[in-house]
């Protein structure tokens, strides 16, 4: 399945959903439409996370291939560039952290339902 394809299917999916909650009316619709914000944020923490790992994936091979190229041109300086390495790929790791650390803090800090069953109800005049 292409990119585009799956992308279409996805909105398709939320357009469709949203549709139903608009036309269903009653207080489970208030609730399904809480329950989009779950599922809105789960999703944010998957792509932003997925997306943290893969940059800094990528960012680590180039740093360990620079120090390997570097290290075959001058092997007499192996040990600094070992060090140097080491310490910028901690510094990139931790970058990937960071995104977890804010995932995590969406994914604890999600309103209890009760509470934006309410916040949705006053929103929409009852």
């Amino acid at each position: 399945m292409s990119k585009r394809t799956l992308v279409g299917v996805l909105t398709a999916v939320l357009l469709l959903g949203m549709a139903s909650l608009a036309f269903a009316g009653d207080d489970s619709a208030v609730k399904a439409a809480a329950l989009w914000v779950y599922f809105g944020i789960a999703i944010a923490c998957g792509v932003g996370i997925g997306m943290a790992a893969m940059g800094t994936g990528l960012g680590m091979g180039n740093a360990i291939n620079a120090a390997l190229q570097g290290t075959a041109r001058n092997p007499e300086a192996g040990g600094k560039i070992m060090t140097t390495m080491i310490i910028g790929l901690a510094l990139i790791e931790s970058l990937c952290i960071y995104a977890l650390v804010i995932c995590f803090i969406l994914v604890f800090k999600i309103p209890d339902l009760g509470g934006l069953h309410g916040l949705i109800v006053k929103s929409l005049g009852g």
